[in-house]
C-alpha cells in the first residue's frame, strides 16, 4: 500500500513540474531551479533560465534582484563567494570578499589603552570594507556567462525604479530600522515613500537612487561601480563622514578565481570555498571526522549525536582561529593537513565519547590531538550549478550610505581580529593570520557548497548566519548524505552550534528533549537555547524522477524556490 501511494505521489509531482509548483514544502523543476531569500529574485533567475541563460546568468540576475528586494543582506555594497560546478564536472570558485582599504592598519580600531574604540570595528564608516559584489559577478559572467550583461541587470533596475509590493515581513524590519539613531544615516528614509511614511504592506516600494546606480552598472559593467560617477560619490561620502575608502581603493579592487577545496563522503564528492572563507576548511574537517566516527550508526538528535557534532565543531573552529586568513597574506596555512582524512582520524581517536572537551586558547595546536548574510542556489537544464553566499555582515551592514547611490555599505571590517594578540573566552580572536592589513581580505564563515554524485551536482546548499553558517551547512550536508533526509526536512531539522569560544552549545529551543539536554550537561557541556540557527536555501537532484528539488528555509518570510 505504501509503495502504491509513493507511486501516485511521484506521478502527481510530475504533473506539477511545468509550473515549478511546491509539494510538501519542496518545489520541483525539470529544467532548472533557483532558491533565494526573496520570491521575486528567484522568479527573476528562473526567467533568465527560460530565456536560454545558464546558471551564471541566472546567478547574476538573482544577485542584483536581491540587492533590491532583500536589502538587509542582498547587496552591491558587500561581498561574497561563488562555487560553480560546470556541466562537465569541473569546479571553480570566485572570491569577491571585501578588502581592507589602503589606509587601514592592525590597530585602527583601538584607543590609547588598547581597547576597541566605541565598537568602531562594527559601527561607522571605518567598519566598511571595499565592496566586491559587482566585481565578482562581473568576472564570473565574463568568463562563463552566456546572455548579455545588460539583460541580467535590467530586471533589478526595473524592480528598483518601478517598485515591488511591500510584504509584511519586510515592513516589520522597515519600521524597526527606520527608528535607528541618526548615525545610521541612510536608514532614516530608506523605506519611506514620497509622503514621508514607511511604505505599508501592499503598497509599491520604489528605490530611484538605487535604480540609477544599477543603470550605471548595467551600462558600464564593473566600471559602472568602481570608476566614474558612482566611485566619485563613494569617495565624497566617505570623506564627508569619517570613512577612508577612496577611488584608488575602488579601482584597485579585483575579484579572484580560486581552486575549490574537496573531500569525499561515502559515494559523494564535496566541493566548498577555500580561504579567505574558513567555511570550506571547517566543513571538510568536520565531514571527515564524521566519517571516521561512522556517524550513520549514531541515532540522529541523540545525546551521542549532539556530543560528536559539537566536538567536531569545537575542533574545526579552534583550527579556524589559529591558522586561517587571507591566502594572499598567509602563504603557510596548513590547508592540506587540516582537510586530510588522516588528520580527521587522529582527531577522532583523541575524542572522549563520554565527556566534553574544554576550549582553551593557551593550548593552540595541542588541545585536541553575524550579522547578516544571504545565500541562494541555482542549477540549469544542462547541470551547471551555482552556490553563492554574499553579505553585508550585520543586518543592513553599517546602516550607512549615500542617498544619491541608494545602497547600504557593509561593516565587514568587524570580521578582522580587532586586537592583536588578544583572544578571550567570549569569542574575540587575536591571532595573526586575520589581523587588519591594507588590501587584505577579512576571514569569512560563508560556506557555499556543492555536493556531486557520479560527477553531477547532487546537492547545492548554503546559509547566512555569521559564524553559525559553517555549522548550519555542515549539519544539512550531513542530514542529506548520512541520514538520507529530503532537502526540505534536512533544512528544517534541529541544528546546534559550537564555535570553540565561547565554550557552549547553542541549540534551537524545543528541538532537544529534556533528557538529552540533561545528559549533555552531565557530560559537562554548557547549553544555551536560541530561536533559530541559519536560513538555508538548497537544491537536490532526484534521479528517480529526473528532477531538481528546491526548498527555502521557513525562517525566511519571503524566500522561495522556483523551478520550471
Amino acid at each position: 500500500m505504501r509503495l502504491k501511494f509513493k507511486l501516485i505521489l511521484s506521478l502527481f509531482a510530475l504533473l506539477l513540474l511545468a509550473n515549478g509548483t511546491s509539494l510538501n514544502a519542496q518545489t520541483y523543476g525539470k529544467n532548472g531551479m533557483v532558491v533565494s531569500d526573496h520570491y521575486l529574485a528567484s522568479e527573476v533567475g528562473v526567467d533568465i533560465l527560460k530565456k536560454g541563460g545558464n546558471a551564471i546568468d541566472a546567478t547574476v540576475a538573482t544577485a542584483f534582484a536581491l540587492a533590491v528586494t532583500h536589502p538587509e543582506a542582498g547587496n552591491i555594497g558587500g561581498g561574497g563567494f561563488i562555487v560553480l560546478m560546470k556541466s562537465d564536472g569541473e569546479v571553480t570558485t570566485f572570491d569577491f570578499r571585501e578588502k581592507a582599504p589602503l589606509a587601514a592598519g592592525p590597530e585602527m580600531f583601538l584607543d590609547e589603552n588598547g581597547k576597541i574604540r566605541d565598537n568602531s570595528n562594527h559601527k561607522g564608516l571605518l567598519s566598511v570594507g571595499v565592496p566586491g559584489t559587482v566585481a565578482g559577478l562581473f568576472q564570473a559572467h565574463q568568463k562563463y556567462g552566456k546572455l548579455p550583461w545588460k539583460d541580467l541587470v535590467q530586471p533589478a533596475v526595473d524592480l528598483a525604479k518601478n517598485g515591488f509590493t511591500m510584504s509584511w515581513g519586510l515592513y516589520n524590519a522597515a519600521v524597526r530600522v527606520s527608528k535607528m539613531d541618526a548615525s545610521y544615516d541612510i536608514m532614516q528614509n530608506f523605506f519611506r515613500g514620497t509622503n514621508g511614511e514607511v511604505v505599508a504592506p501592499g503598497e509599491l516600494w520604489k528605490q530611484p537612487a538605487l535604480g540609477k546606480t544599477l543603470e550605471a552598472i548595467r551600462d558600464q559593467g564593473r566600471d559602472g561601480f568602481y570608476k566614474g560617477a558612482v566611485a566619485a560619490e563613494i569617495e565624497r561620502y566617505m570623506k564627508a563622514n569619517g570613512g577612508i575608502i577612496t577611488q584608488e581603493d575602488l579601482v584597485k579592487y579585483e575579484a579572484v578565481e580560486r581552486a575549490p577545496l574537496k573531500t569525499t563522503f561515502k559515494d559523494y564528492e564535496i566541493f566548498s570555498m577555500p580561504p579567505p572563507s574558513s567555511g570550506g576548511v571547517a566543513l571538510i574537517e568536520m565531514m571527515n571526522l564524521m566519517e571516521a566516527a561512522d556517524i550513520e550508526k549514531v541515532e540522529f538528535n541523540s545525546t551521542a549525536y549532539v556530543h560528536l557534532v559539537a566536538e567536531a565543531m569545537r575542533r574545526a573552529f579552534a583550527d579556524r582561529a589559529e591558522y586561517l586568513g587571507d591566502p594572499d597574506f598567509n602563504l603557510d596555512m596548513p590547508i592540506d593537513r587540516l582537510i586530510s582524512k588522516d588528520f580527521a582520524k587522529a582527531r577522532f581517536e583523541n575524542l572522549d565519547l563520554t565527556k566534553a572537551s574544554k576550549s582553551d586558547s593557551s593550548k593552540f595546536g595541542q588541545e585536541y590531538g553575524g550579522d547578516h548574510t544571504t545565500h541562494f542556489s541555482v542549477i540549469d537544464k544542462d547541470g551547471n550549478a551555482i552556490s553563492l553566499t554574499y553579505t553585508l555582515e550585520n543586518s543592513y551592514g553599517a546602516g550607512m550610505g549615500s542617498d544619491k547611490l541608494g545602497f547600504i555599505f557593509n561593516n565587514e571590517m568587524g570580521d578582522f581580529n580587532p586586537v592583536p594578540g588578544i583572544t578571550t573566552s567570549t569569542g574575540q580572536i587575536g591571532t595573526n593570520p586575520n589581523l587588519v592589513a591594507p588590501e587584505k581580505r577579512m576571514l569569512s564563515s560563508m560556506t557555499p557548497t556543492i555536493v556531486a554524485k557520479d560527477g553531477k551536482p547532487y546537492l547545492v546548499i548554503g546559509s547566512p548566519g555569521g559564524r553559525t553558517i559553517i555549522n548550519t551547512v555542515f549539519q544539512t550536508v550531513l542530514n542529506v548524505l548520512a541520514y538520507d533526509m529530503r532537502i526540505d526536512r534536512a533544512i528544517e531539522a534541529m541544528k546546534i552550534h559550537h564555535q570553540w569560544l565561547p565554550d557552549q552549545i547553542l541549540y534551537e529551543r524545543n528541538l532537544l528533549s529534556p533528557d538529552t539536554r540533561k545528559a549533555l550537561e552531565e557530560m559537562e557541556h554548557t547549553l544555551r537555547p536560541t530561536t533559530n540557527i541559519g536560513v538555508l536555501m538548497g537544491i537536490t537532484y532526484d534521479a528517480t524522477l529526473g528532477v531538481y528539488l528546491g526548498a527555502s528555509d521557513s525562517a525566511s518570510e519571503d524566500g522561495a524556490a522556483r523551478g520550471y
